[in-house]
């Protein structure tokens, strides 16, 4: 093999016993999930809104931006759900850049894999210790879930990883809501045979234990646009869209019929200030139709301090190093406004 064994890694039973949930946390997850899961079953009206840095690069400027929501959250609470995201993974296209706080803890620093493992599940713990948020994050690498998996109320499949039969499979074990991108090419039928299959039972081998999973009836679609085959950003967010996704739920018997709409990558055609104007047309088409009202749970939003992004290397407090994202000034103006809008 071409590959060089660094060293053996810990378990996530080891890192988990190593930085252990308070009860009090526990508790506060338990709640968190709750409520989160009640939207997906339609025992709650409110709408689930999944909002974050692109990736999470420094603990300081994300847990700042994470009780900035916590302030928010409070004041909109009979309205609005907030999942913050913390992305610790970031799927690269040609597999070459910063890959997130798992790669590296200091953006700027070696990747380092066991100090990624341990900053990941500290972060996660010191955002639902200090602010009560149970966090969102991309399953990109499907067995390190089990190293954050007492932590999170919300997981995401991204469009590279979503034909992927390892992340369909885990993702039919897991018991919080899992949401399933559209690919890249925009190809509808392979998001939804990824839901179908996360929401059935199966036998596998994973993390050296051969496992059955019960299926996942929390498993759903996120809408986020695509590329075209020129390599222009095609929308899949408007009115219509959404009919045509409410129509495949409805001919697929699938339980629990849900969709985010991601407002950002190609929906926004990558215009990261387009996200609150997005957003609102998402709310209209709510109110326009109950079958886009009943299938549409929440909406996702890249947002940190800062707006726009910078190079890996810039030193901008609260300022993405990936993807743009919307500003918090711009990001607090567009709560109050949708909790206005509900």
């Amino acid at each position: 093999m071409n590959m060089e064994f660094k060293r053996e890694m810990p378990t996530a039973r080891v890192i988990k016993e190593m930085y252990p949930l308070s009860e009090e946390m526990e508790s506060c997850k338990r709640q968190n999930d709750r409520e989160v899961q009640d939207i997906f079953l339609g025992k709650s009206d409110k709408l689930l809104l999944i909002i974050g840095p692109c990736s999470a690069d420094r603990e300081d400027a994300v847990l700042d931006y994470i009780s900035r929501l916590r302030t928010v959250q409070d004041k909109i609470a009979d309205k609005i759900k907030i999942v913050p995201r913390i992305y610790t993974n970031k799927p690269r296209t040609t597999g070459d850049g910063y890959k997130g706080m798992l790669h590296q803890p200091n953006p700027n620093s070696s990747p380092d894999m066991l100090r990624g493992l341990i900053s990941i599940r500290k972060l996660h713990i010191d955002a639902l210790e200090q602010t009560g948020f149970s966090c969102a994050d991309e399953m990109l690498y499907p067995e390190n879930h089990q190293y954050l998996s007492d932590c999170l109320s919300y997981v995401a499949v991204g469009a590279r990883s979503v034909e992927n039969q390892l992340h369909r499979l885990t993702a039919s074990g897991l018991d919080i809501p899992v949401g399933m991108k559209n690919p890249t090419g925009g190809d509808l039928s392979v998001m939804m045979n990824s839901i179908t299959a996360a929401q059935h039972s199966h036998i596998f081998v994973y993390s050296g234990w051969e496992v059955e999973t019960k299926g996942n009836p929390l498993a759903h679609a996120i809408l986020r646009g695509y590329s075209s085959k020129n390599g222009s950003q095609v929308p899949n967010y408007h009115y219509e869209d959404l009919i045509f996704l409410q129509e495949l739920f409805a001919k697929s018997g699938l339980e629990n019929p849900s969709a985010i709409v991601d407002c950002n990558h190609s929906n926004s055609g990558k215009q990261w200030d387009q996200q609150p104007r997005i957003a609102k047309e998402v709310l209209h088409s709510m109110r326009h139709s109950d079958a886009v009202n009943s299938l549409v749970k929440g909406l996702m939003i890249e947002s940190y301090i800062e707006d726009g992004n910078q190079p890996p290397d810039g030193t901008v407090y609260g300022k993405s190093i990936t993807d743009a994202c919307l500003g918090w000034e711009k990001t607090e103006r567009m709560l109050y406004e949708l909790a206005d809008l509900l």
